[in-house]
């Protein structure tokens, strides 16, 4: 039995974008699928159910549920009477993305802080260090700022970061009027250039 046979067509779907874009967000197809199917599941499944609607090896679903769990994205249920681990995904879907963030966060982008922080420590003696130092600053400055932008968020409640989030143009409105009150020119975004051709097809 295929997994088309397992899963309706709108399911089957889901879980197998999953699969694909996993590579392009760093973890692999198995792993993609199976929190994609943790994901839009009604009840939370073992991983004998998994393996077989995924027609998944035993030792991948294992391996690919202890990583969902390093993540923190998977959480392990018991049943009454069983003795077999079932897992689920949080049923919010912004505390899916604040864990997804947080662990982003402290995998790829502290350390990147901590060595910029380390490099602007450093005196330079060149102009070309000078140069590589003043826009590892500005990157630093810059990363940081968004840091301590996402600190707060992380303290709001979901249904007032989403309502912040759904404010898009109006933030910028109120931010070009305080600019005009205060004599500021903003700079705006340069558009960002078109992709390679090859890029594109």
């Amino acid at each position: 039995m295929s997994l088309q046979d397992h899963l309706p067509p709108l399911n089957r779907e889901f879980v197998a974008h999953f699969g694909e874009m996993g590579s392009r967000w760093g973890i692999n197809r198995t792993v993609g699928q199976i929190y994609a199917l943790l994901f839009i599941s009604a009840r939370a499944l073992n991983a004998d159910e998994i393996a077989e609607t995924l027609e998944f090896s035993r030792s991948n679903v294992s391996m690919g549920l202890k990583e969902l769990q390093a993540w923190r994205l998977v959480r392990l249920r018991h049943q009454a009477g069983d003795r077999r681990e079932y897992f689920e995904a949080p049923a919010d879907v912004w505390e899916i993305f604040r864990v997804l963030a947080e662990e982003r966060r402290r995998r790829e982008v502290e350390p990147t802080l901590s060595m910029l922080r380390t490099a602007l420590l450093e005196q330079p003696t060149t102009d070309a260090e000078r140069h590589a130092q003043a826009r590892m600053r500005e990157m630093h400055d810059l990363i940081d700022r968004l840091m301590t932008w996402f600190d707060d968020v992380q303290k709001l409640a979901p249904e007032t970061a989403m309502q912040l989030m759904g404010m898009g143009t109006k933030v910028t409105r109120v931010l070009e009027l305080k600019d005009r009150l205060t004599g500021k020119s903003p700079k705006r975004a340069d558009p960002l250039p078109d992709p390679p051709l090859d890029a594109a097809a």
